[in-house]
């Protein structure tokens, strides 16, 4: 007989039976390896090496999902977003990648986001209460996502 747990803990067995079953399913439609996921960080360090902040994410489906970005306050509004943004788009066009796809909300860059070419594809209101979390992407070949 089968139960539902809810879990606080993710066991490596619980992993591999939803994620592996539902990849497994996916790429019988899209072909072998289409949902692979590769992980990306872009970092931004001192000059002794120390890690202050950049943007983490993964390739997958032929899409680069930025997952975290962050910039110390002292490093915004000085070009470094714009570079490390950058950066992370070239290692995807190196990927293979046609576009990038990011969530920010209300509160946090969406306006940085737009003067970089993003577009919003999808906006979930009072996420968290009296915020907006915008859901964006942008296609690396130039075609605009509006084509689609």
């Amino acid at each position: 007989m089968t139960r539902i747990t809810v879990e606080d803990t993710i066991e490596p067995a619980v992993t591999e039976a939803i994620w592996g079953g539902l990849k497994a399913f996916n790429e019988a439609a899209t072909g072998p390896g289409s949902f692979d996921r590769e992980p990306m960080a872009v970092v931004l360090r001192e000059g002794d090496g120390t890690p202050i902040g950049g943007l983490m994410g993964r390739s997958a489906s032929g899409w680069l999902y930025i997952e975290l970005f962050h910039l110390p306050e002292a490093h915004r509004r000085g070009g470094q977003g714009r570079a490390i943004l950058a950066a992370a788009e070239e290692e995807a066009r190196r990927r293979g990648c046609v576009g990038v796809r990011l969530e920010t909300y209300s509160f946090q860059a969406p306006g940085f986001y737009a003067r970089m070419g993003y577009v919003v594809v999808g906006r979930l209101p009072d996420c968290p209460v009296g915020h907006t979390r915008f859901s964006l992407a942008k296609r690396l070949d130039g075609v605009p996502l509006e084509a689609f």
